[in-house]
This record gives C-alpha cells, sequence and structure tokens, in this order.
C-alpha cells in the first residue's frame, strides 16, 4: 500500500467518523428542539386550563354577587353564565391543539398545521370575545344603574377598575400566547427546513 493509498483510507476514516458525530449532533439538537417545544405547548396548555377553570367558576361567583347580593335580573345572570361558558368551550376547543401528549414526537408538518390553526383561532377569537365583553360590560352597567343605590354606584367604580385591568392583562396574555405559538411555528420550520 502506497503513502496515497494510506491518506486517502486515512481521511475516508475521519470523513466517516465526523459523519457519525454530525448525525448524533442532528439527533441532540433534534430532541432538544422537540423538549423545547413541547415546554412551550405545555405553559400554554396550563394557562387555557386556568382560563376554563376561572371561566366555569364564575358561575357560581356571579350567581352569588348578581342575585343574591345585587339583585339584579335572573337574565343577566343566564346571559352571564352562557357567555362564561361559551369561553370555557372556545377554550377547551382550542386546548385540543395543544393538549396531546405525544404531539411533538409526531410528524413535525402536522403539528405546525396545528399550531397555525391554533394560533390564527386565538387571534380571531378578539373578534368575538371584545365585542361580547363590551355589551356585557354595558348591560352590567345599565342593571346597576337601575338599582340607584350606594352599593351599585360602588360596583360601577369596581366593574371599571375591573374592566381597565381586565383589558391589560388579557391582552398581555394574548400576547404571551401569540408569541409562544409563533415560537413553536418557527422551531418547526427550522427543523423541516433542514
Amino acid at each position: 500500500m502506497n503513502n496515497n493509498d494510506f491518506e486517502l483510507e486515512n481521511m475516508r476514516q475521519q470523513m466517516e467518523t465526523l459523519k457519525k458525530k454530525l448525525e448524533q449532533q442532528e439527533i441532540v439538537s433534534d430532541r432538544f428542539i422537540r423538549q423545547s417545544m413541547r415546554n412551550t405547548a405545555n405553559n400554554i396548555k396550563r394557562r387555557y386550563y386556568a382560563i376554563m377553570a376561572l371561566t366555569l367558576l364564575m358561575i357560581p361567583y356571579t350567581y352569588v354577587v348578581f342575585i343574591l347580593n345585587q339583585h339584579l335580573s335572573m337574565t343577566f345572570w343566564i346571559a352571564t353564565s352562557i357567555l362564561m361558558l361559551l369561553c370555557a368551550g372556545a377554550t377547551y376547543y382550542n386546548s385540543l391543539n395543544v393538549s396531546n401528549t405525544n404531539m411533538m414526537s409526531r410528524n413535525l408538518i402536522e403539528v405546525g398545521r396545528k399550531m397555525v390553526s391554533a394560533k390564527k383561532f386565538d387571534a380571531n377569537w378578539l373578534f368575538f370575545g371584545i365585542p361580547a365583553a363590551i355589551a356585557w360590560l354595558g348591560w352590567l352597567t345599565w342593571e346597576l344603574c337601575q338599582q340607584d343605590s350606594e352599593a351599585a354606584r360602588y360596583m360601577i367604580y369596581g366593574t371599571v377598575c375591573g374592566a381597565i385591568l381586565g383589558v391589560i392583562l388579557g391582552f398581555k396574555m394574548h400576547s404571551k400566547t401569540q408569541t409562544q405559538y409563533q415560537e413553536i411555528i418557527d422551531q418547526i420550520e427550522d427543523l423541516t427546513a433542514e
């Protein structure tokens, strides 16, 4: 065996070793990115579960406050309960896109489609949620104004402060969720581009 053959064989072995190391790095990188996506999806899922629990707890709470304490109309409380159930149902529906336990080990193109769909649904929900919240707040204010009592006035002030705080926190939460959806989508696009 001459010197050139020996060097060529040595280079082939080095290339094979390098190729194996790169494949192992890709596997580790893929696993790390999938774990990161899973963690982000779990954060979104936990947020959705908290929202669902809160909306369902609002039904008995609003009964106590609106009917027993403030003596508002039963129609208003029923409408409030229906609105809370709609919010819980829509949140549950969208949570199905991120709550599959083995989702991140599946086909990334399918997962990417689900994330795009969930992000779009979350964004489009504002087209219902904002007008519904404004109508509900207007109705609540009208109901309280019918009371003509000092407690009703204080409740109106509390409603205004709560609405302002709710808008700030709601948009902050919405923006965070949209950002997390986009992170997952971008990571999937990076992985599938390779």
